[in-house]
């Protein structure tokens, strides 16, 4: 048997925390295809309330979570799907390795969640599925989509690439904040707080403090900001460039609604201070004036847009846009992270995704059938792609 070939699923899935973004679709359709269902909470009863306010009353076994309890249910084969912050995931992820489980979130993929996955790949033969979600997640699909639709088009001919992907969880009615919290609200000031790398003019930048390179964005007439975020330059490779492409532009970020860095310009004087303490005092604050409430209706937007111009003269643009908002049973930001995850978990229960570290998706086949499967549950997006052939004489530089 192949070390790639992953080990028989149980038909068991532990889904832990019930934060936010765990959505009735996706839940429910996990709900649908397992043969057995842990939701795992803070208490049992939190649990049994999240169940019955997402409309899947009886539909789970509900848990107390606890590191030792989940280890002691915790089966071979079984898919351990993680909610939880990501400083959490190692720990969960040890748990399933040790069972012989598999593991699926929606998170950056740590240093040490690859070093783990190489394990769980060669001892195990079990999936560790991460970035499953929106952004990490449709982001990639849609990037893979239009490498592969450009490639199909141009080839692998010497180019310039600009590439941008920037995806933002907005307030679908903008307040005067220009935000609100639908998840942990030290996080998103965190993630403020971390250098971003990108390409742009054709040369590696750092940004010590990412809204110091806020630009606006027009999508369809409507404004918006935009900023880079964390690393940018590994998925340059993952999303598979041929060595042809020469990246003139290539940052993944954050997307905000106008008029975001002018309302937030206090929030990062504290946040450039580097005072945790004032940092975690302050998003405890804003979160308690700015909550998404139960009245508030939430809204993703996501653009990935790949535009190349080959040395003979020819340009080739597409992009992917998603833009959706929540409804009163769920919020956007639900359906587009637990959406793509739960899928990510029936391809775990049918041993579709080979043993090791698997992030969403990795070939071209399982892009499209990510892709079809979003689509069918209303996740689908505008595409846009043209070609302008204007071939060159290579010897005059005129038009052949």
């Amino acid at each position: 048997m192949s070390a790639e070939t992953p080990a028989p699923a149980s038909g068991t899935v532990h889904w832990i925390g019930t934060g936010l973004s765990t959505g009735a679709s996706g839940l429910g359709l996990v709900c649908d295809r397992a043969a057995r269902v842990l939701l795992w909470d803070r208490t049992a009863e939190r649990a049994t309330e999240r169940l019955a306010a997402l409309g899947l009353a009886g539909r789970a076994e509900v848990r107390a979570y606890d590191p030792d309890a989940l280890a002691a249910e915790v089966a071979a084969g079984d898919v351990l799907v993680s909610m939880l912050p990501a400083a959490e995931h190692p720990v969960l992820l040890r748990t399933a390795l040790a069972a012989g489980a598999h593991f699926a979130c929606t998170s950056y993929t740590s240093p040490e969640l690859v070093e783990l996955a190489e394990r769980a790949r060669t001892s195990t033969r079990t999936v560790v599925l991460t970035e499953a979600g929106l952004d990490p997640g449709i982001d990639h699909l849609y990037a893979h989509d239009l490498v592969a639709r450009a490639r199909a088009v141009l080839g692998d001919v010497p180019a310039t690439a600009v590439f941008t992907s920037f995806c933002g969880g907005l307030p679908a009615e903008p307040n005067e904040f220009r935000y609100r919290f639908s998840w942990a609200p030290y996080g998103v000031l965190a993630a403020l707080g971390s250098p971003a790398r990108y390409v742009d003019d054709g040369a590696e930048r750092t940004v010590v403090h990412p809204w110091e390179a806020v630009r606006p964005l027009i999508l369809d007439g409507e404004p918006f900001e935009v900023y880079p975020n964390r690393d940018s330059l590994p998925f340059i490779g993952q999303y598979g460039f041929p060595d042809g492409w020469r990246p003139e532009t290539f940052v993944r970020g954050t997307m905000r609604s106008q008029g975001w860095s002018a309302a937030w310009k206090p929030v990062f004087e504290t946040v450039a201070t580097g005072d945790e303490q004032a940092v975690r005092a302050l998003a405890a604050d804003l979160a308690a004036r700015y909550p998404a409430t139960a009245d508030d209706r939430d809204r993703v937007v996501l653009s990935v847009a790949l535009d190349l111009r080959t040395e003979d003269g020819r340009h080739w643009s597409g992009s992917h846009r998603l833009d959706l908002t929540g409804r009163a049973d769920e919020s956007a930001m639900a359906r587009c992270v637990s959406l793509p995850l739960a899928h990510g978990v029936t391809r775990i229960l049918d041993g579709a995704l080979p043993a090791g570290l698997q992030r969403a998706a990795g070939s071209p086949d399982e892009t499209g059938r990510w892709l079809a499967f979003l689509a069918d549950r209303g996740l689908r997006s505008t595409v846009h792609e043209q070609l302008d052939a204007h071939p060159t004489d290579p010897s005059s530089g005129a038009p052949a």
